[in-house]
């Protein structure tokens, strides 16, 4: 899996990407065309509580990740974990992701 590791190609997904949010974790994506490979990123602010919370969470986002497919080709995502990230489980958060990468892709 490709992941977004450069400051500079954070900040162009932060200021030119869409954003969506749901209850189970935040979401990024920018459409950088058809010739590139999408790649993604897995964000936990040290507001969510220790490391060891916080790595659960990305966990479960990469999870979640993995049985949707990501990366999806032509698109940089970012997700964000949230304080119910760390209590679902990653099918629940699949789900979810599902229902917006479906708004934010078409």
């Amino acid at each position: 899996m490709r992941t977004i590791k450069s400051r500079r190609d954070f900040e162009r997904v932060f200021s030119r990407g869409r954003r969506l949010n749901d209850a189970l974790l935040r979401v990024r994506v920018l459409d950088v065309g058809e010739d590139s490979d999408g790649r993604v990123a897995f964000v936990a602010g040290k507001r969510l509580g220790g490391a060891v919370y916080r790595n659960r969470c990305k966990r479960v986002l990469r999870e979640a990740s993995r049985a949707v497919g990501l990366p999806v080709r032509g698109y940089d995502i970012i997700l964000f974990a949230t304080p119910s990230t760390h209590d679902s489980a990653p099918q629940e958060v699949a789900v979810s992701l599902e229902r917006m990468l479906e708004r934010a892709c078409r």
